[in-house]
């Protein structure tokens, strides 16, 4: 399994994944600015990596800092962490690493500013370490789900590439793996970045999980025809409601399960949980450039000057999610809002497998 990013010889290497699947290469990040430009432009990209990404970011950026005394590290870091935060708006994966780095550095502040400055790399890579374990969690709990022979349905890319490592949606597909079913996949292309095409297919065959690589609008024919027994997507942030933002076309692919009865599960790790908002009309929804839909990989398919709209993400209802797949079990959308509570029984709460 490739690596998508790690802090290495005091730089932030990340897989490019925009020239997936034809190339696997590189980029060493040697300032917070190159690592800024790697999740705008989608060359690390899952809403867990670039919480991962922009944790290694502000690590790199705070060992050019030169400061005295905590109040002046603090003010030079606040820049560097603004422009991490600047990146991408609907994954709350930044902000909960920006919340987090800014807690640990609280809690430190008797400490020199080179401890502090080893303070924050060790912080990301722990949360990228964590972040692999949350995945494992994820899909053992998620596996429970899947039954042998099913043929699943997945939308963009929730795979390792997404994550540290181990993926979230493609979690539970790989334990079900390991535990001897014989399971199948169905991912849609995912236009207009082609994530299903590109990174999905390429994981799962690497893998060694047979794929099916189909168009966006193909997926309700297949489900008409009885061809589908759940869907699996990833979230780049859930409300407190149970409300998901993920990739353009979740929204008809949840529309689509509902209306064929089939289960629409989304993974979900607590760190895309937003419990400050009440719904998920409330999500700022990225919208991209043109050019995006416009092109396919640099070569114009539309009329030049066409009017473009390119809405990055949408907003998939509570009501249409049957179960999410998390590190602390599977859980209803009316019980997301509970998992933060410190005194619940979360047996009480978890559903049972198949």
């Amino acid at each position: 399994m490739v690596k998508t990013i790690e802090w290495k010889k005091g730089k932030v290497v990340m897989l490019d994944q925009s020239k997936l699947p034809l190339e696997v290469s590189y980029i060493e990040c040697s300032d917070y600015q190159k690592v800024a430009e790697g999740i705008k432009k989608l060359w690390i990209r899952g809403a867990p990596a670039i919480g991962i990404a922009a944790a290694m970011g502000i690590a790199l950026g705070a060992q050019d800092i030169k400061a005295k005394i905590f109040d002046e590290f603090i003010e030079k870091l606040e820049p560097i962490m603004n422009t991490i935060l600047a990146t991408r708006p609907t994954a709350v994966n930044i902000r909960w690493a920006v919340e987090r780095i800014k807690k640990l550095l609280s809690s430190n502040r008797a400490e020199s500013i080179n401890k502090l400055k080893k303070l924050l790399i060790d912080e990301a890579n722990k949360i990228l370490k964590e972040d692999i374990e949350i995945n494992k969690a994820i899909g053992r709990w998620g596996a429970q789900f899947i039954r042998d022979g099913d043929t699943i349905l997945t939308h963009c890319n929730a795979g390792s590439l997404a994550t540290g490592g181990y993926g979230t949606a493609t979690a539970p597909m790989l334990i079900a793996k390991k535990q001897g079913k014989k399971i199948q996949v169905i991912a849609d292309e995912t236009r207009p970045v082609l994530q299903g095409a590109r990174l999905t297919a390429w994981e799962l065959m690497q893998a060694g999980i047979p794929v099916t690589l189909i168009t966006d609008n193909t997926a309700g024919a297949l489900m008409k025809k009885g061809m589908i027994d759940l869907a699996i997507v990833g979230t780049d942030r859930t409300t407190r409601n149970g409300d998901v933002a993920n990739k353009i076309g979740t929204y008809t692919v949840a529309v689509l399960c509902k209306e064929h009865g089939i289960p629409f599960y989304v993974a979900a790790p607590l760190s895309s949980m937003d419990f400050t908002l009440d719904s998920g009309d409330l999500i700022p929804i990225e919208e991209r450039h043109p050019d995006e839909v416009r092109k396919v990989w640099g070569h114009r398919v539309a009329p030049e000057g066409v009017n473009v709209i390119n809405l990055a993400f949408d907003v998939t209802p509570a009501k249409y999610v049957t179960a999410f797949f998390t590190e602390k079990g599977v859980f209803k959308p009316r019980d997301i809002k509970k998992l933060m509570k410190d005194d619940i029984n979360l047996d009480s709460l978890r559903l049972k497998s198949i």
